[in-house]
């Protein structure tokens, strides 16, 4: 039977970094990214994190979710071009390794990157800038989403658990393309986004979290973890905030990314992003 539950630990984690109020004036747009709103409807989510039941590992509730409101997303990657912007107001790193062509996906960024060039956007503009959460994220993917759970296992032997995790995430196809893209080579899904899901990853603002399936379903937040930041594309994966090339080492679950970029979300009125709270309908794992 479903049990509805209203997953706010989740998201109050996801968002600890909330945007404040603006005072600037706004001025014209620096960057030519369209931006596309989407209607809020129910959608299929699982919950991003690490899980357990009783003390061992337990697959993550997947069910119907529902976002508070419409999303105003970037429908492109930020290019290279377009953070160059920012690092040359100094307001972002200047990064040697990153994107060579100026039109392609900006990539070789960390989370603090992205963040910080959310915020210089937002400056520029008057307009709140921000990373998707990663419940916005495959909100806005649709049908681009690969739900990979792991494999059902004896839930009293926990280290066959780990052993099935351990192959489904080695059995995941390896990118074919190791350099990013040029824009819209992996086309438009059903909400008019490009390359979502190829092409690059992209950094989400959620924290990685570890929760406690409850007897009634619920999920309980045991641990919060935002040096951990939540990656999507191909699949979902943890990726350390800091981290700028995930294949030097900084995957902390999951299959390494070949590249690392981001879109983001844009905030019709000044109001931190916790308040975009959904309310979902699990599946007991």
């Amino acid at each position: 039977m479903l049990l509805a539950m209203k997953i706010k630990a989740a998201i109050t984690a996801a968002v600890l970094a909330s945007p404040i109020a603006l005072t600037v004036a706004p001025v014209a747009h620096p960057v030519d990214s369209a931006i596309t709103e989407i209607a809020a409807k129910p959608f299929q989510y699982r919950l991003a994190g690490d899980f357990s039941r009783d003390g061992k590992p337990a697959p993550a509730p997947l069910g119907e979710a529902l976002l508070a409101a419409s999303i105003k997303i970037m429908n492109r990657q930020v290019t290279a071009g377009e953070y160059a912007r920012c690092a040359d107001d100094g307001r972002c790193p200047k990064i040697p390794q990153a994107s060579a062509m100026a039109e392609r996906p900006m990539v070789g960024v960390s989370w603090r990157d992205a963040t910080a060039y959310a915020e210089w956007l937002t400056n520029q503009t008057g307009v709140l800038h921000r990373l998707p959460t990663d419940e916005e994220w495959v909100f806005a993917a649709g049908q681009k989403v690969r739900d990979e759970a792991l494999p059902l296992v004896d839930p009293v032997d926990p280290a066959q658990a780990w052993i099935a995790r351990y192959e489904a995430e080695a059995n995941r196809a390896r990118p074919g393309a190791l350099d990013p893209q040029p824009v819209g080579a992996f086309g438009r899904n059903e909400n008019g986004l490009l390359d979502v899901g190829g092409n690059i990853w992209e950094w989400t603002n959620s924290c990685f979290l570890r929760m406690t399936l409850e007897p009634t379903g619920a999920a309980r937040v045991t641990n919060t973890n935002c040096g951990v930041r939540v990656v999507q594309g191909a699949h979902r994966t943890y990726m350390t905030d800091f981290i700028r090339d995930p294949r030097t080492g900084g995957c902390a679950a999951g299959v390494p990314p070949a590249n690392l970029g981001f879109r983001l979300v844009v905030e019709d009125k000044n109001w931190p992003a916790l308040q975009r709270m959904i309310v979902a309908t699990f599946t007991p794992g």
